[in-house]
């Protein structure tokens, strides 16, 4: 994509942006991004799964601590219920990949547990938690990239917080494991093709965080103490 054409479409014709003269198909594809919400049914094979998922771990994590896992989700009668629990956002059920991506404190813990590290407790305060929610969110937006550069769709779904305990029993996640939030893969329906949206201001309500208000509570009742 041409670098005018790109900030053009990112910010608006009114723009004076001046693209950098080393640009590369990387930026082009980053000013390039669209959420996807509309998929052919044809599989992610289990080679470009795993690619996402190196991307993913190759991902910055704060002192190599890794607090994040993901779950890959295939089966359509699973997505279908997780896309019921998300507000019926029909397109979760029709991707043929979606992904939910986890804070995970129990691996953590649990290793500290056993060594008797004098450090254990540390996952207790809220500075653990803040780690692995953005190890998580690097980590998501690693494979996002990744899948896009390969020619697939993506969006990421928060609405899982809106009933994160219900998404917990789903898996049966083990404490200290909380949904932040999914990513659905896929390839694009071409018939129902998105823009590119501009980055203008943000939304002024609250409307959009139905469920929200439970945060706090869901989270320590998994285990998240936030001391």
């Amino acid at each position: 994509m041409d670098p005018d054409v790109a900030y053009r479409l990112r910010y608006g014709t009114s723009t004076s942006f001046a693209p950098p003269a080393a640009w590369n198909d990387v930026l082009a594809q980053q000013l390039g991004h669209r959420s996807v919400r509309a998929y052919r049914p044809d599989p992610v094979p289990d080679d470009t799964l795993t690619a996402l998922i190196a991307a993913a771990q190759s991902a910055p994590t704060s002192g190599n601590l890794q607090l994040w896992s993901v779950v890959a989700v295939r089966y359509e009668a699973r997505r279908t219920r997780l896309a019921k629990l998300a507000g019926e956002q029909e397109f979760i059920a029709q991707a043929p990949l979606f992904l939910i991506w986890l804070a995970d404190l129990a691996r953590a813990r649990h290793i500290t547990t056993e060594l008797g590290a004098a450090t254990a407790e540390a996952a207790d305060f809220v500075e653990a938690a803040l780690l692995a929610f953005v190890d998580v969110s690097l980590a998501a937006q690693n494979a996002a990239l990744a899948a896009e550069s390969l020619g697939l769709g993506t969006v990421f779904v928060g609405a899982i917080r809106n009933r994160p305990l219900d998404v917990v029993d789903e898996f049966g996640l083990p404490p200290n494991v909380f949904p932040v939030f999914g990513l659905t893969v896929g390839h694009p329906d071409r018939f129902d093709a998105t823009a590119v949206k501009p980055r203008l201001t943000r939304f002024g309500t609250t409307a959009g965080l139905k469920g929200r208000e439970h945060l706090r509570a869901a989270l320590r009742s998994r285990g998240f103490e936030l001391r």
